[in-house]
């Protein structure tokens, strides 16, 4: 779903704020699919950009 991103361009990511932040729960992070797919549309490129 993160388009094949490594674990460090991430969490990179994270500490931009072009990312949510993620929820802890027992030890293993957990991304809520509605902050990423916003996320992600926002980083989209608009159809008038370049290729």
């Amino acid at each position: 779903m993160l388009g094949g991103r490594g674990r460090t361009t991430i969490y990179r990511d994270i500490q931009a704020g072009r990312l949510p932040t993620p929820t802890k729960i027992g030890g293993i992070n957990y991304f809520p699919d509605h902050l990423v797919f916003a996320a992600l549309k926002k980083l989209a490129p608009k159809p008038n950009e370049g290729s």
